[in-house]
Order: structure tokens, then C-alpha cells, then sequence
């Protein structure tokens, strides 16, 4: 997947708010801290327009509301693991043969889009998670390791605009839990690091529609009134009929977050910590087979996207796949959003006066959704950053930005009036806010 255009996430530690820039063209600029993100694709077994499912998927813009920590392995075929019987009764999924002959069912009711394999697939997940220690290659990342095995602190200092020659003298004198920034960054940065593994299916409407049509015909041949059975079995075949066209893309996220707390940084620090001034090729090996670092388990969500081709449409079919593809990985990435709070992004405001921020219709945003409003500030107890509410505010549905993907390329409909395009949502809230306070959607 290539880089989308985002913000880089810095934030002066010693600034009461987000900061902010003037662009040559006017704009402003506003920089602050992010999650970062890694997300994978799960590879399933070939289905209709696969290739232009995958290429759409692996092209689509980079999620701009998070860091870019994509550490190289984009993908991973789950049939290279397998699941026993004891991982998936110690999991918790001990399954019953009426289980596995439902799951059966449902597969081929659904053409395979929902498959028997997709219980197994947390299971999986966390075989492909351990073997390729991706929670390593995580925090490697992070502290720009080199093939020497040394780290620094350049990515820290850059996303979270802290003084990078500091914090790693400090590391190296033995004081790193002592300081505020290296806590603070902890807190602030690495803890909230995500991987999002996604698995697709892109299937034909007509099969499901034919599957649909097939039981409900094989119902209609019990009833024994000739009208009433003629009856349903034109009502089937009218149900095929209107259900057949177009496609269905359909997308299962499984949201991971990194461990990463005061003993887990400790340990890091203390034992696996090297520099270029002090090489060590037994802590280098040891980081290589650590077991320190983990992902744990958030959630998931499903999206599907319905792809209807029509004859005054002037895309191609490849182009229509390709926008309900990324559209529908937007869709999912929306819901894990809502649903799970520690993966909800912060995003600054843009004016205050209308209150707007660079937010829309990709974030889901439909109208009258809440927001909290937060100005960041310095705790000077303790030196770490935190949050205090300014008050909330709500979307307004008249002005809500379409960002979603290709959207200044939509069809209008002859006859219709084309609406002014918007480039960020207008909400109500009052006139005390300003830009680079910054904004969290409320459940």
C-alpha cells in the first residue's frame, strides 16, 4: 500500500496546544501527535477479480489520521498455519459438530464468503504474529534499529518533537525511567501503535443470488397448493432476477494494539538497549528472540460494499472495483474507530470560527455526531502530556466534506444540481474554540 499524504505527528512539548504553520498558500498547517499503524492483509483463496481487489487494496491511500509505521511484510498467507483441535479448545472456540456443519451451510448459502476457515482466524493471526515477530519488527521501528542491532531515538524525537540527543544520553546513563520525556513518549507515541490485519472477498451477486433462489425454490416444492407453489416459485425467480447484478466486496479488520508499559520499557531499557557507542552482539541477539514484546487482541469489524454496473456509468469495471474496494476498507476502518475507543483518532481543528476540521464522510461522519474538545497541555507535576476538556461540539449535517476516495469524481445525476464542494466539515458548537485544539468522536 503506498504512503497517503498525512501530517507528521509532532507536538512541542512545552506548547499548550497542537502547533501550527502558515503554508506558502495560505493554509494552516497543524501538527500533532498520532497513533501509528501497521495494517496487513490476510490472504484468501482466489475469487472473482481478485488481482483488482488486491492491487486496489495495496494502492489505496495510506489512513492520513495515523502514523505510517508499516514495517515491510504487507500480507501473509494463512494456509502456510494450521489450528488443532487443543489451540482452538484452549483459544476458547471449541467447536460442536453442529458448529461445523452450520459454518458449512453458511458457506455455501454465502458462495464461501463466509468460510469455515474464518473461525480460525485469530488463531492464525497470532501463529503469523509470534513466527514473523512483528511486535519486534514494531519496536524496532520505532527506535530506528540498525543492522548493527544499535537504536536511537530519531523517530520518537520526530514524531513527538522532543530533544532525541537528550532522551538517548539519558538511556545511556542509566536514568531512562526517570525522565519525563522518555515516559511521555511511552504513554503518547509507542503505547498507541496498531496493527490492522484485513481480510477480503470480492464475489459475484449472481452466485448468492442463485444460491438464494435454488432453497427458496426447493421450499416452494413442499407447499401442496399448485397456486401457492407456482406463486412462490415466481417470487423466487423474481428475487433472483433483481438480486443478480453487480457484486459484492466484502471485508473483515481485525485490530491488534502493542504491549508497551512501564515494565515492558524497563526491561527494554535496561537489558536489550545498544547504541553505535556501545555494540553488543549478545543484546543484539537477544532482542532478535525476545518474547518481551506482544500484540494483544482489540476487536473487529465487518464491512460490505454492493457494486452495481450501469450503462451510463463512464467508469470501467476495473475502476468501479476499485473504488468500492478502497471505500469499503474506509468503511471498515470507520467502524473499529466508533466502536473501540483506544483506536479513535484525535483531530485538530481547522478553524474555530465556523468550527471545522479536516474530517468527513470517510470517517463515517453521517451528522449530529459528538465530539469532545481537548486542549494539550503539559502536566508540570509529572512532565507527561495531557488532555483537558474545553467543552463538545456536533457535526452539522448540512456540512459534511465527502473525503471519501474519488469523490470529486462523482456521477450527478442529469437534472440534478451539482452542490459546492466542501474541503472540510463545519460543526455547531459555539464560539470559544480555536485551530489546534483537538477533537475526539464521543460513542
Amino acid at each position: 500500500m503506498k504512503k497517503g499524504l498525512f501530517l507528521t505527528a509532532i507536538v512541542c512539548i512545552g506548547l499548550s496546544t497542537a502547533s501550527m504553520a502558515q503554508s506558502k498558500d495560505g493554509a494552516l498547517n497543524i501538527k500533532y501527535r498520532r497513533s501509528s499503524l501497521h495494517t496487513i492483509l490476510m490472504e484468501s483463496d482466489n475469487f472473482p477479480r481478485k488481482d483488482t481487489v488486491i492491487k486496489a487494496y495495496n494502492n489505496a491511500p495510506f489512513p492520513d489520521k495515523y502514523n505510517d509505521h508499516t514495517i515491510g511484510a504487507k500480507s501473509f498467507n494463512p494456509k502456510q498455519y494450521s489450528v488443532t483441535d487443543e489451540e482452538r479448545a484452549a483459544a476458547g472456540k471449541k467447536q460442536s459438530a453442529a458448529g461445523n456443519m452450520l459454518k458449512g451451510l453458511v458457506s455455501q448459502s454465502t458462495a464461501g464468503i463466509v468460510d469455515s476457515a474464518a473461525v480460525d482466524d485469530p488463531l492464525l493471526i497470532n501463529k503469523y504474529f509470534k513466527e514473523a515477530r512483528i511486535a519486534n519488527q514494531l519496536v524496532a521501528k520505532w527506535f530506528n534499529r540498525q543492522t548493527d542491532g544499535s537504536f536511537d531515538m530519531s523517530l520518537i524525537g520526530e514524531r513527538g518533537s522532543y530533544d532525541a540527543t537528550e532522551m538517548q544520553a539519558n538511556i545511556a546513563k542509566g536514568s531512562a525511567r526517570g525522565t519525563a520525556s522518555l515516559s511521555d513518549a511511552g504513554e503518547e507515541l509507542i503505547k498507541n501503535t496498531f496493527v490492522v490485519v484485513s481480510k477480503m472477498n470480492f464475489v459475484t451477486n449472481e452466485i448468492v443470488a442463485a444460491k438464494v433462489r435454488d432453497a427458496a425454490k426447493a421450499q416452494a416444492a413442499n407447499i401442496k397448493v399448485e397456486i401457492l407453489q407456482q406463486t412462490a416459485l415466481k417470487a423466487a425467480d423474481a428475487a433472483y432476477e433483481k438480486a443478480k447484478e453487480g457484486y459484492s466486496v466484502w471485508t473483515t479488520s481485525y485490530l491488534y494494539k502493542l504491549v508497551w508499559n512501564d515494565s515492558v520499557a524497563a526491561v527494554f531499557y535496561n537489558n536489550l538497549w545498544i547504541d553505535k557507542a556501545n555494540l553488543n552482539p549478545q543484546k543484539k541477539e537477544a532482542f532478535d528472540n525476545s518474547d518481551l514484546f506482544q500484540l494483544e487482541y482489540v476487536g473487529d469489524e465487518k464491512a460490505t460494499s454492493l457494486v452495481l454496473f450501469s450503462l451510463k456509468e463512464k467508469r470501467t469495471e476495473d475502476q468501479i472495483v476499485t473504488l468500492a474496494t478502497i471505500r469499503n476498507i474506509d468503511a471498515v476502518f470507520a467502524k473499529l474507530q466508533k466502536k473501540y475507543d483506544e483506536f479513535k483518532t484525535k483531530t485538530p481543528l481547522y478553524t474555530g470560527n465556523p468550527i471545522t476540521a479536516k474530517i468527513g464522510m470517510k470517517e463515517g461522519l453521517e451528522g449530529g455526531e459528538k465530539f469532545d474538545v481537548f486542549e494539550q497541555t503539559i502536566d508540570p507535576k509529572t512532565g507527561l502530556t495531557k488532555y483537558v476538556s474545553k467543552g463538545n461540539i456536533t457535526v452539522d449535517k448540512k456540512l459534511i466534506w465527502d473525503n471519501r476516495y474519488n469523490a470529486g469524481e462523482e456521477q450527478v445525476a442529469e437534472g440534478a444540481e451539482a452542490k459546492p464542494a466542501l474541503d472540510r466539515t463545519t460543526f455547531k458548537g459555539g464560539d470559544k474554540y480555536y485551530s489546534g485544539l483537538l477533537i475526539k468522536q464521543i460513542k
